[in-house]
């Protein structure tokens, strides 16, 4: 069922399109440190990312747009249940593909696919039309908060097990904004908010990965050469940029130096080789990314649209800042990926059908709100 509805939001396609021009281009310089480690895997990686996440991605993207985002409503259990299913079966060993201590992706000949990103969006969706459906009993425990507990103990159970604790805080953080949005009582979030401080704690204590990201942040110039040794390349690397940057491809610090290049330390390489105006330039773009969005969201008449646009929106540009964040030393470090612009097939991919879906949204023609 295509749209009837007008145009698709132009400064949102707009920053859209840049972020993914830019982000092609910053990828692909960042990658050939990559290529100086591994000529087969640098193959693979780039492949990968232009032909599942790029091409696939911008068809997505497009045909996503010309779609009533309405449809998204009537399949949201079953687009869940399906998400559900996909991260399940990546946990059994002779099916899921492990690296680095982490299930969490399938094999598909030349490809590999992250079912935790299918669950991101297929949460989103679902608490949106749960949200749109109670109406004013998003307030109460029962319809409102209740629900959101069991999606996220549901999630958390997935994701954790593999486990994949930043997709987790990712649907969270998305969670919340989507019902506060829809309505739901702040005091229901303070709850879930000193929650999430003792699952922390219990966390840091069991896992000891998270005890040492602590660690690194608080103290990282003590472990220079260890735990705080990809936050001390980062830094460097940014510094390295100055004002105007090395110039593309001219980093240094992607060859041998900095850890996950092209992942979730793409943005040092960036801002070392475009610097602070660069750097600047990136941010600027997800700000306008985040606040047309939200214009969007504000504008139509329709609650599951306005729902769905809103945890859209903050996913992306909450983990955009999670990442940048990490880089700065401003927040913890946590392995946390870049959106349009760090390696990831599947990510990328995911990322550009969400833009897609609020673009659709955007082209709903606005109604009087029913609630």
């Amino acid at each position: 069922m295509a749209h009837s509805g007008s145009r698709v939001d132009k400064p949102f396609l707009i920053s859209v399109i840049i972020l993914m021009v830019a982000g092609f281009f910053i990828f692909y310089s960042a990658s050939l440190g990559l290529l100086a480690r591994s000529s087969t895997q640098y193959s693979s990686v780039t492949f990968s990312q232009a032909i599942l996440g790029f091409c696939f991605g911008s068809i997505a993207m497009i045909l996503a747009s010309r779609i009533n985002h309405r449809i998204l409503k009537k399949i949201a259990f079953f687009l869940l249940a399906g998400a559900i299913i996909l991260n399940i079966l990546v946990l059994f060993p002779q099916l899921g593909f492990e690296h680095n201590g982490a299930r969490r992706w399938f094999l598909l000949g030349n490809f590999s696919f992250q079912p935790s990103e299918v669950l991101k969006l297929a949460f989103v969706i679902y608490f949106s039309a749960w949200a749109s459906k109670v109406k004013e009993e998003i307030g109460t425990f029962q319809h409102g908060f209740l629900p959101l507990l069991i999606l996220f103990g549901l999630c958390g159970a997935l994701l954790l097990k593999q486990p994949d604790t930043d997709t987790f805080l990712m649907i969270m953080v998305a969670g919340v904004a989507i019902f506060l949005a829809a309505g739901g009582k702040w005091k229901y979030v303070f709850m879930l908010f000193l929650a999430g401080i003792i699952a922390f704690v219990i966390l840091a204590f069991t896992r000891p990965y998270v005890m040492q990201r602590i660690n690194t942040y608080m103290h990282p110039e003590t472990q220079s050469l260890g735990a705080g040794y990809q936050i001390q390349q980062s830094l460097i690397a940014i510094g390295s940029g100055g004002f105007f940057g090395r110039g593309f491809g001219q980093s240094v610090q992607k060859f041998n130096f900095l850890p996950e290049p092209i992942g979730d330390s793409i943005f040092a390489v960036e801002a070392e080789e475009f610097g602070f105006l660069g750097a600047t330039g990136l941010i600027l773009l997800f700000v306008i990314f985040a606040t047309r969005g939200l214009k969007i969201a504000s504008n139509t008449g329709d609650p599951f649209g306005r729902l769905l646009v809103v945890g859209l929106v903050i996913m992306i540009t909450a983990q955009a800042f999670l990442n940048i964040g990490a880089m700065l030393g401003i927040l913890p470090l946590s392995g946390i990926t870049l959106p349009f612009v760090s390696h990831g097939g599947t990510s990328l991919f995911i990322t550009l059908l969400e833009a897609g879906i609020i673009m659709s949204v955007s082209r709903a023609k606005p109604k009087e709100n029913s609630w």
